[in-house]
Order: structure tokens, then C-alpha cells, then sequence
């Protein structure tokens, strides 16, 4: 029996189609989302429902075949079990995020590990988003739909087109290219936007609530740590962890800004 029966039960397992507005929809072509877990159960459910919104749906039930599929058919959105056989969901996700093929697919981690440690981790590896089990199918849905509409955004029309420079920093967001001191660093989509957003306040603190809208593009929980993570990822990638004071700061009770002076610059 399904260790995520309950979870199922809440879900409409009895194949009862949710319906949403979807991206998929609202398009010429259909979104190709890979669902990937070990429970036959929850794999089924899942792709009932979105095929029934208007998504292509592909499956994996192990971390291997996940790879595999991800780099080979190109999908729209990952749909990722944290505890898989072999290769876990985290492995899974340092790869795709690790692979120039596959870092811009956004993920959507599904688990059943809700602890604050385990959202964090996903977080921190470059998740867009997570859900954890057992889950509503209608809540579920409407965060695939959120991730997608902002992959798809994103891509269609950036947050300002041209350069931006700030000290060794250089941004390119028409063409999605950040270097510090003329070396190449590699951002997530979600530490992309985050760092523009940043830039392009130009000095103006930016709330969490603020950021969390803009990136993950849903209310932020009393307790809701995403964008803090996202923020000591993005430090990390900058390298300026080990400097003083940080590029990026920390304003106590409201969120966060860019220090440096910001400029528009040519490539």
C-alpha cells in the first residue's frame, strides 16, 4: 500500500480532474512537464491532471531515468521527488542545475520531507519551488502554473533590457550574462531575477514579501525563508561571501539592497 495514501485521498486520487487556467492553455504550444517519482500512484495521479490542463506529461520513477529524459527531451518544468531509489531528488536537482542543457528548467520539488532543513536544501540547489506531501492537487497545479508563467515571462521579456555595472559586477539581462571581474558566473533563472531586481532598485531596500512576489510569484508564510536562501546562494555564486561589507545587505526587519553604485554600461 501507498505510503502517501492519505495524501492521495486529499489529492482526488479517484481521477476526479481539477481544472485551472493553465499556461498550457493559453498557448499554441503545449507545455511538456516531467513528473518524476517512485510511487506509481502519485506519477499517475499527477499526469491524470495535467494532461486534463492542457500539459504534455513525461515520467521517470528513478533519478537515472530523470537525467536521462531532462536532457533528452527538454521539458518545460520539472516535477521532482525529493526520496527516490539510487540517485535522490537533491542529486538529481545539483545535476540538472550543474548541466548547461538542463539549468534553466525550472524544478518544483515534491516531498514528503517538510522539515525547514530539507526546503532550505532544495532552495539552496536552485528549486523554484516545493510542495510538500501529502499535497491539494488544485494547490499543486496553481504552483506549476505560477512557475511557468514566470519561466515564461522571463524569457519573453526581461525586467530591463541592456548592461548593468556595479564595481567588478557586469550584468547583461537581454542576454542573461553576469561576470565579476570579467569571469562567467552561472546563475539559476531565480538567482538571475533576484539579482536583477536588486540591480535595478538602484539603492531602494526591497522587502522579502516584495522579492518572494517577484520571484516566486506567491504570498510569503510567517515563516517563509525561500528568498533569504536565495539570497545566501546568490552571495555564494558572487563570491562575495568572504568580503566586507557584503554587495548585497541585509536590512534588519525589512529585506534587502544592493550596495554598490549601480550604472548602465555597454559590453
Amino acid at each position: 500500500m501507498s505510503r502517501f495514501n492519505d495524501g492521495l485521498r486529499n489529492a482526488g486520487a479517484t481521477r476526479t480532474a481539477v481544472a485551472l487556467p493553465s499556461v498550457a492553455s493559453s498557448g499554441r504550444v503545449r507545455k511538456k512537464i516531467l513528473v518524476v517519482d517512485d510511487e506509481r500512484d502519485i506519477v499517475d495521479l499527477v499526469s491524470y491532471n495535467l494532461g486534463r490542463n492542457g500539459y504534455d506529461v513525461i515520467s521517470a520513477f528513478d533519478g537515472n531515468a530523470a537525467i536521462d529524459l531532462a536532457t533528452r527531451e527538454q521539458p518545460d518544468l520539472i516535477l521532482l521527488d525529493l526520496m527516490l531509489p539510487g540517485i535522490d531528488g537533491t542529486e538529481v536537482a545539483r545535476r540538472l542545475k550543474g548541466d548547461a542543457r538542463t539549468q534553466t528548467i525550472p524544478v518544483v520539488m515534491l516531498t514528503a520531507k517538510g522539515e525547514e532543513t530539507d526546503v532550505v536544501v532544495g532552495l539552496t540547489l536552485g528549486a523554484d519551488d516545493y510542495v510538500t506531501k501529502p499535497f491539494s492537487m488544485k494547490i499543486l497545479l496553481a504552483r506549476l502554473n505560477t512557475v511557468l508563467r514566470r519561466s515564461e515571462s522571463s524569457a519573453a521579456s526581461p525586467l530591463e533590457s541592456g548592461a548593468l555595472r556595479a564595481g567588478p559586477l557586469s550584468m547583461d539581462v537581454s542576454k542573461h550574462e553576469v561576470s565579476v571581474n570579467g569571469e562567467p558566473v552561472k546563475l539559476t533563472l531565480t538567482e538571475f531575477k533576484l539579482l536583477a531586481a536588486l540591480l535595478q532598485a538602484r539603492g531602494r531596500v526591497l522587502t522579502r514579501d516584495q522579492l518572494i512576489d517577484l520571484m516566486l510569484a506567491r504570498e510569503a508564510g510567517p515563516y517563509d525563508r525561500a528568498i533569504d536562501v536565495q539570497v545566501s546562494r546568490l552571495r555564494q555564486r558572487l563570491g562575495e561571501d568572504a568580503k566586507e561589507p557584503a554587495i548585497i545587505k541585509t536590512v534588519r526587519g525589512q529585506g534587502y539592497v544592493f550596495a554598490a553604485h549601480v550604472e548602465a554600461g555597454t559590453r
